[in-house]
């Protein structure tokens, strides 16, 4: 077990990603939680996401920003080393040839973005209205 030395929370993962304190309840409270250097790169997938799901209610869900409209369309939030999307498996599968050619590592219903890496926008907003279309749950 691993105990955060500022919240004194344990983990069974060390390092385990986590809030200290009260977890934020809106996006904007969630972004500027960030890593200062991260959160511009929050803001542009937010972007995409609201022009492309603007009937969805943006919430924070499972501790992550999430696009709802009678279930959950798709969620993003920030890692240690990268942006995850978590569009749902579906979404993942019928993407998974344009997400290797991108260079994007993903498994079942989650796609990794590297800070490192230029964010593939259109790629996201892509698969945002893909979710919208097929009623693909996150």
């Amino acid at each position: 077990m691993w105990k955060c030395p500022k919240c004194g929370r344990s983990f069974r993962k060390e390092n385990q990603s986590h809030y200290c304190g009260k977890a934020p309840t809106t996006v904007d409270e969630y972004i500027l939680a960030q890593d200062e250097g991260i959160r511009e790169q929050l803001r542009s997938v937010r972007i995409v996401l609201r022009s492309k799901l603007p009937d969805a209610t943006e919430k924070i869900a499972w501790s992550m920003p999430t696009y709802w409209k009678d279930h959950s369309i798709i969620h993003f939030a920030a890692q240690k080393k990268h942006i995850g999307l978590y569009p749902g498996p579906e979404a993942v599968e019928a993407f998974g040839r344009k997400l290797e050619e991108a260079g994007l590592k993903y498994s079942k219903g989650s796609i990794r973005i590297p800070y490192s890496d230029s964010l593939p926008l259109d790629l996201i907003g892509e698969i945002a209205d893909w979710c919208v279309k097929t009623g693909n749950h996150a």
